[in-house]
């Protein structure tokens, strides 16, 4: 099992978690999906502005630089980035970082549970969606947290060229996946809203989830558009593609979030190995190596 150390919870830490549980999460979602689409242009310039200027967005990067060419926020959030910012990894048997973000936690995947935070884990059946033993495909094996920053691109891609086997809709909460609230709320990433999509690759199965989180107004993949909203009043849902899989290929998008969130990553036992010197609160960009095949 795993050895857990304490963190230091501030005052403040413990008031922003506690306020949360008093917050209308999906209703504040959802009309900051509604917002962020809005295209009077007033507004929508006003919210693309002062948003590229608080977060010291990096215009030079897009495909579009130009704020005033975004026909609304959620454009412009999920402004795509050109190719040759966020070149792929050379070698063949890189695991690929899906997206632009920190590494909230890396490592072995332990009893069936998984690292959240210090003092913090969950497990991966409940992740999933799935059973213990639908689940035990990952026991043993290997996973990575990134969390996406609101000024980080918010496109997620492949790690590996694969095959979409299944996808989940898991309902939930909806609260803020930042450190604070990994270090308070148990089971924070088996709590709240999320997507999981399974692949088959040339080597490995491996699962991405999409974990939602307050005022994410949207996830999608690029195989079935917005998944949420809506977000509340929903039962977990399940698509089968095993019999006309969808391919991917290593480093093409596969979906999107409105607003930051969080990435999961699990790999079976046995099929990958970290690089070496990653860890909680790294720095990782789309396209760099995080490991590389077994």
């Amino acid at each position: 099992m795993f050895q857990h150390q304490q963190s230091t919870v501030s005052f403040g830490e413990r008031l922003f978690v506690a306020l949360q549980h008093l917050l209308p999460q999906h209703q504040l979602s959802l009309l900051m999906h509604r917002l962020a689409r809005v295209r009077w242009k007033p507004l929508k310039s006003l919210l693309i502005q002062n948003f590229a200027r608080i977060y010291r967005i990096e215009m030079s990067l897009a495909v579009e630089p130009n704020l005033a060419a975004y026909p609304h926020f959620n454009a412009f959030f999920t402004r795509a980035l050109r190719p040759e910012v966020r070149p792929l990894d050379s070698d063949p048997r890189a695991v690929l970082c899906p997206v632009d973000g920190a590494i909230s936690q890396i490592g072995r995947i332990n009893a069936g549970r998984v690292i959240q935070a210090k003092g913090q884990d969950y497990a991966v059946a409940e992740l999933l969606g799935l059973t213990a033993a639908q689940a035990a495909t990952f026991e043993g094996g290997s996973f990575i947290t990134i969390y996406l920053s609101p000024r980080d691109y918010h496109r997620i891609h492949m790690p590996l060229a694969g095959a979409l086997t299944a996808m989940t809709y898991v309902p939930g909460r909806l609260f803020s996946v930042n450190h604070s609230t990994a270090k308070l709320v148990s089971g924070l990433f088996a709590r709240n809203e999320r997507v999981v999509c399974h692949f088959d690759t040339a080597t490995t199965e491996l699962a991405l989830v999409l974990v939602g989180a307050i005022f994410v107004g949207g996830i999608e993949t690029v195989w079935a558009g917005e998944i949420t909203p809506p977000h509340s009043g929903r039962v977990l849902q399940r698509w089968d593609y095993a019999t006309s899989p969808l391919a991917l290929e290593r480093g093409a998008e596969m979906g999107r979030f409105n607003l930051g969130s969080t990435v999961i990553l699990l790999l079976p036992p046995n099929a990958v190995t970290w690089e070496s010197g990653l860890t909680a609160g790294d720095s990782v960009r789309l396209g760099q190596r995080l490991g590389r095949l077994s």
